[in-house]
């Protein structure tokens, strides 16, 4: 035969960043879901032991898939066995998730050439069901004149050339992660937040965006979302709070101790801090407690066109873009008289230079401040709405309740934490099916 022969034996190499997101396939290729993280046992000896995948197989709900189970790693698919043991995965304390635990962190060259950051981690496949840590793609740690950080020399290490990686727990930067995550929608990455421990979480936060951080927020748990406020700048906090939904603000802000509360407030802008202090003056499962003072508001000489620009911006949650309000001046709550709504819907089947007024929906189920949850609930459902307007005596609108701040009301506060443990003789299976 000729050409050059290539041996069955040939390792398999992979980096974590890039197995992160990748989609899993059973055999038939049909998509299990997608690989969230890569497990693995680092000793203080020898090369660490990869044992398998944390797969996201559904909204919010992780597995563990040993690498005894999968049978092809590459790029942009993953395939399994397709027998999957569909029980939540619950991470173990000799455990490391090397894209959540151990990407940025800083850890120390063994040579004495100073500190590095893991920017990746290579795995190698050693035989048809072993795979070890193989290699860190680092970065040097590189600072100018002024102290700030800058992107230093970039190479690839063995393990072995990095001092005490079990143990050190230096500082952990979070730009890989963030960058891998940086597609999630804000509800997809507040899961990912969930999951990880209350030092990176912090971690992580701190790094993102204000806008990005404010979104996640608004999809966090509140026990996390006020810790990770106040371990925040107090001028930055109170500016991702104003960059939040009023009600979703109010909701934290209500969390905190009185003077930290009061303090954030003072440093908000002072339109957003009332509409703040207004929700938290009502009861928390009433429909005041649960409207947000934002919604999409116009006048009835205003156009379908303006309605249309203004559902399509980004802030605007999709319960509450599927509807306009339609009130006398002023237009900022509390407006003037209530006249209606325009459902986008219907302001889709008009020329851009209709009015309003022309299309408006006069009988529209109203509630005011007081009415339980209960009752905001039952006519939701019964009208099929996503939102309703909350009024005041004199019909002049005080905000909307949308059909997602009272799912979000609904459910137990615990909702995140409902996972099933695990057993001893099931984590023994994890390593060897």
């Amino acid at each position: 035969m000729n050409g050059k022969k290539t041996s069955a034996t040939s390792p398999t190499r992979a980096f974590v960043g890039r197995i992160a997101g990748t989609d899993v396939f059973d055999p038939v290729g049909d998509r299990v879901g997608r690989a969230y993280d890569v497990v693995a046992i680092i000793g203080t000896s020898g090369r660490p032991q990869v044992v398998g995948l944390v797969v996201e197989v559904s909204s919010r709900h992780l597995i563990f898939v040993p690498f005894s189970r999968i049978t092809s790693v590459k790029v942009g698919a993953i395939i399994t066995t397709g027998v999957l043991n569909m029980r939540r995965f619950k991470q173990r304390a000799v455990e490391t998730l090397l894209v959540t635990q151990l990407l940025d962190r800083l850890v120390t060259m063994r040579d004495g050439s100073g500190n590095v950051y893991i920017r990746d981690v290579e795995i190698e496949k050693m035989n048809s069901n072993e795979w070890k840590v193989s290699g860190l793609f680092v970065e040097r740690e590189r600072r100018n004149a002024l102290g700030f950080r800058r992107a230093g020399e970039t190479l690839k290490v063995k393990i072995s050339d990095v001092s005490n990686i079990s143990v050190q727990l230096g500082t952990q930067d979070a730009t890989s992660l963030i960058a891998n995550t940086e597609e999630m929608k804000p509800a997809d990455l507040a899961d990912y937040l969930h999951n990880l421990t209350d030092d990176r979480r912090l971690e992580v936060a701190r790094q993102l965006a204000d806008e990005r951080l404010a979104d996640v927020l608004e999809e966090l748990g509140e026990t996390h979302s006020v810790s990770i406020l106040e371990s925040l700048d107090s001028n930055r906090a109170a500016d991702i709070l104003e960059l939040m939904q009023p009600d979703d603000a109010a909701d934290l802000i209500g969390e905190m101790q009185p003077e930290t509360a009061d303090q954030l407030l003072s440093l908000m802008e002072k339109d957003e801090a009332a509409d703040v202090r207004r929700l938290m003056s009502y009861e928390d499962y009433s429909a005041g407690g649960l409207m947000t003072t934002e919604p999409v508001i116009l006048g009835p000489d205003d156009t379908v066109a303006q309605l249309l620009a203004s559902v399509r911006r980004e802030d605007i949650p999709p319960a509450l873009a599927a509807m306009t309000f339609i009130v006398r001046p002023p237009h900022q709550t509390p407006t003037g008289r209530l006249i209606g709504v325009v459902h986008t819907q219907r302001a889709l089947r008009e020329p851009p230079q209709t009015l309003l007024g022309s299309i408006v929906d006069t009988d529209v189920e109203e509630v005011t401040p007081e009415m339980s949850i209960a009752t905001v609930t039952r006519l939701l459902a019964t009208y099929n709405l996503t939102a309703l307007p909350v009024i005041n005596e004199d019909s002049c609108l005080l905000g909307a309740v949308s059909v997602d701040d009272v799912l979000d009301h609904l459910l137990p506060d615990d909702w995140r934490d409902q996972a099933d443990e695990v057993t001893d003789a099931e984590m023994e299976e994890r390593y060897d099916v």
